[in-house]
């Protein structure tokens, strides 16, 4: 008999995950942010729902459904978007004033916890072949599944000894951050082939020119 279904075939990605824990990558959805223009890579719910596919947070049947209710309901989908975006900003502004040594503002660590505790309210352990995970809510119905993984992700980096890992990337245009998990823990990109061989090119040229 032939298989008449027509067969499910993956996007392309749209973004690139290169933070390593998936709230540095969510962070990091705010292309050049320390421009007079920073580039939103979160413009509609589509953006945030495939964000969610990219990270496999979600599955590509929830995210389907997803963008279907987000059609059929475009003022709440606006609205977990922006809630996506608040958290965004919190997750940043926590994780940046450890990273800078600053006081950590209570407003954002508040506004982080609140997502924290939605998340809980929808997640579970499960064992799968001897090893433990959180699995959440399969919930096609609600626009802010996306981000109950995500604040999930932050709670856990924030409490780990891994938090003084993340770095800022080295490159001026760039400054993404990431988790350091090289050995010496020295790295200075997001991504060599990204930045590290651009600025590695600069630096050539900027030596070039003063030889001259």
């Amino acid at each position: 008999m032939v298989n008449t279904q027509k067969k499910m075939t993956r996007r392309e990605p749209r973004f690139d995950l290169l933070g390593g824990p998936v709230c540095l990558d969510f962070i990091n959805t705010l292309d050049d942010r320390f421009k007079p223009k920073p580039k939103e890579l979160l413009a509609s719910y589509v953006d945030l729902a495939r964000f969610a596919e990219d990270t496999q947070i979600l599955s590509d049947l929830q995210v389907d459904r997803l963008f279907a209710l987000s059609q059929q309901a475009p003022r709440e989908a606006t609205r977990a978007l922006e809630a996506g975006i608040q958290l965004r900003e919190a997750m940043y502004a926590v994780i940046g004033a450890v990273m800078m040594k600053k006081s950590v503002p209570q407003a954002a660590l508040y506004t982080v916890n609140q997502y924290v505790q939605v998340a809980a309210r929808h997640a579970s352990l499960v064992e799968t072949k001897g090893k433990f995970g959180w699995h959440f809510d399969d919930v096609p119905l609600d626009l802010e599944a996306p981000l109950w993984p995500i604040a999930r992700s932050a709670a856990e980096l924030l409490a780990s000894s891994d938090l003084r890992l993340v770095r800022a990337c080295a490159a001026r245009n760039c400054q993404w951050l990431f988790l350091d998990a090289s050995k010496n823990h020295r790295r200075r990109w997001c991504d060599m082939k990204r930045c590290g061989n651009r600025a590695k090119a600069r630096a050539f040229y900027e030596r070039s020119k003063k030889e001259e």
